[in-house]
């Protein structure tokens, strides 16, 4: 008896993990492109200062 009983709390405890897992996406087309457009526009000015750094460094 004490089996089922585990095998009972271990289902129990993988419904409420899965219950608490975020879905992969919640965002519409058009979010997600302006995400994507924001975030390589960060990434272009990170860039764009290294290599002004670098630049920098080299005179």
């Amino acid at each position: 008896m004490a089996r089922g009983n585990q095998r009972d709390k271990a289902r129990e405890k993988n419904q409420a993990k899965l219950a608490s897992v975020k879905s992969k996406n919640n965002m519409t087309g058009s979010e997600m492109q302006k995400n994507k457009e924001d975030v390589a526009a960060i990434m272009r000015a990170k860039q764009q200062a290294a290599d002004d750094k670098k630049k920098a460094e080299k005179k």
